[in-house]
């Protein structure tokens, strides 16, 4: 048990370069930290291809946030470049603050060439790690960037003191230009041309092309135990990552504590691991080992597309010692360890990865998983297709286009933000509230295809009343192949509180759920042919998204929203807009 203090980390600082303004405000709540986010070009070389991208602070990775349980923060985003702009606070809750969530057209109008706006939002009841991103198109290729939020002060870990905290953030890098490749993708009704290279901390790695000077280099110490913040930004990619002959003890997912265990190896999304390096002990003579080891990630893939078949490397290796004396074998000799990563397709490794998440539980960090549901909900999610437009060759399946729905509906995005029609009384043209809750026409999800894979389009919503206990069990469907889907809910953490493989059993699968320890997150993953149940409290009113963070089957319309509707008391009703939120 310990209280952190500043983070400390190796050469992944480059990365790191910020002004930071803080007030001081009620202990109690944590001080207020100012951030500035200039949207630029610059140009940036990765596999000895060099074009500009839009990037943020002309960082790429992105400018990190560091903020305490309690702060608040006030990030100005000042865009510089032709494209419209919006950043998404991944896994923030923002309580009262919709118009901070950053999703284009759902919270707010895009941030257009040449104007500003403030995000204004306050961490509550959060610490871990989660990261921000652009929420339009696919800027988010390169515009994104971590989040570490700390305890409050004199709150200790509850795990043992790291030496050190590295955040690790894994990407996506394409040749081409992000935004060309998904509008190509959208006008043939194809699929999208896959990344070039996955990338650690920005950089591609030894394992392609042109790439072994970008390579993450993490330097430790013998004896030492290091917090790794783990962030999958990828865009279109689930990932398998390990680092050779080393153990990770999982102690954080989507900033909420989890009951620790040990894995070689852990799927992305956002996971703090505790890495221990391996004790002192004579080699050489010096006492460090004698030896660099591979940190690996590749993809787990599910489904029957496309997809980058690579592996990104970077390289953990133990500091000189600080006498000076160093082995006698040349740093550029020592044996290189690789880790060994799971089939591509392990959805065995996934799921058991995935069953051994457990919330804390403790006095502290209570499960508060609702145990009374007053709204069931069921919704397949999946692809499908849409009709080739008249006078049209279209590459999707059987001459048509590429689509994916939830509930067979594919979501169209307004014009107008969802947020400000709900909040101003002007929904009519903009969306209606009839989101089917449950399949329209029920039939064998997991079973022979049907031979109808067409989608209905709308911009639907669920309404809900304030305080509202939710259950919604997602299913997978094997139209076009079944495919694992991460499902990310803005506004809300939700519990894990069941999943399975096949159809859902409405009789026989919630006797097995668990209400006891399920795991907290704000984003899963519904299984590949299989279900997944999650519970949560509808108290934070707004309109939320709800979508699938693989970003192509977001642009096909694997997406919904939900309205959550005031509360009777003051605190429990949406503030309203700020002066500057952006006009569409």
């Amino acid at each position: 048990m310990y209280t952190p203090s500043t983070l400390s980390s190796p050469a992944f600082l480059v990365f790191f370069s910020f002004s930071t303004f803080c007030l001081l405000a009620d202990p109690v709540l944590g001080i207020t930290r100012h951030y500035k986010f200039d949207i630029k070009l610059h140009n940036v070389t990765r596999l000895c291809h060099t074009k500009s991208i839009v990037s943020v602070n002309g960082q790429f990775p992105g400018p990190r946030i560091v903020a305490r349980e309690g702060d608040r923060l006030l990030i100005k985003v000042v865009n510089h470049v032709p494209n419209n702009i919006t950043i998404h606070w991944h896994g923030i809750r923002q309580l009262r603050s919709g118009w901070a969530d950053g999703p284009a057209y759902v919270t707010q109008c895009p941030i257009q060439t040449g104007q500003s706006y403030v995000y204004n939002f306050t961490i509550v009841g959060q610490r871990g790690t989660l990261f921000w991103h652009a929420h339009i198109s696919w800027l988010r290729a390169t515009v994104y960037g971590p989040i570490v939020i700390l305890p409050k002060r004199g709150v200790p870990y509850p795990f043992a003191r790291p030496y050190r905290e590295v955040p690790i953030i894994f990407g996506e890098w394409f040749n081409a230009d992000p935004e060309a490749v998904i509008s190509q993708a959208l006008q043939t009704g194809g699929g999208p041309n896959v990344s070039d290279a996955y990338t650690i901390n920005g950089l591609p790695g030894p394992l392609y092309n042109c790439s072994a000077k970008d390579t993450f280099k993490l330097k430790v110490k013998p004896g030492k135990t290091y917090l790794l913040r783990l962030i999958n930004a990828a865009l279109n990619d689930e990932l398998f990552f390990s680092i050779a002959n080393h153990t990770l003890s999982v102690v954080d997912v989507d900033a909420i504590y989890v009951k620790p265990f040990e894995t070689l190896i852990t799927p992305g999304q956002t996971t703090n691991v505790i890495l221990k390096t391996k004790p002192s002990y004579p080699l050489c003579c010096t006492g460090y080992p004698d030896a660099k080891f591979f940190m690996t990630a590749r993809p787990y893939v599910t489904g029957q597309g496309t997809f980058n078949n690579s592996t990104v490397a970077a390289i953990l290796e133990y500091e000189s010692p600080p006498n000076g004396l160093h082995s006698s074998i040349s740093i550029k000799k020592l044996p290189l360890f690789k880790p060994i990563l799971p089939a591509l397709n392990d959805t065995s490794f996934a799921t058991n990865f995935a069953s051994k998440l457990r919330s804390l539980d403790s006095a502290q960090y209570p499960a508060n998983v609702p145990r009374a549901v007053d709204k069931h909900f069921f919704f397949t999610v999946g692809l499908g297709t849409s009709p080739c437009q008249h006078n049209q060759t279209c590459q999707g399946p059987n001459g048509t286009k590429f689509a994916a729905s939830v509930n067979n509906v594919s979501f169209a995005m307004p014009t107008t933000a969802l947020l400000q029609a709900h909040f101003f009384g002007q929904s009519n043209g903009v969306y209606t509230p009839n989101f089917p809750g449950s399949p329209i026409i029920p039939f064998n999800y997991t079973g022979t295809p049907t031979s109808n894979t067409m989608v209905s389009n709308g911009t639907k919503v669920v309404v809900l009343p304030f305080n509202t206990s939710v259950e919604l069990v997602m299913q997978d469907t094997s139209i076009l192949g079944a495919e694992s889907h991460p499902l990310h809910l803005h506004g809300f953490n939700f519990f894990v509180a069941g999943q399975g493989f096949g159809n859902f059993d409405r009789n026989k699968d919630p006797a097995k759920f668990n209400l006891v320890d399920p795991i907290e997150r704000n984003t899963v993953g519904v299984p590949s042919g299989g279900w997944v149940a999650i519970r949560f409290l509808a108290d934070n009113p707004g309109v939320w998204f709800m979508h699938c963070h693989l970003e192509v089957h977001t642009s096909w319309g694997l997406k919904m929203a939900w309205v959550v509707l005031d509360g009777e008391f003051p605190d429990q009703k949406l503030l309203p807009p700020p002066a500057d939120l952006p006009k569409c």
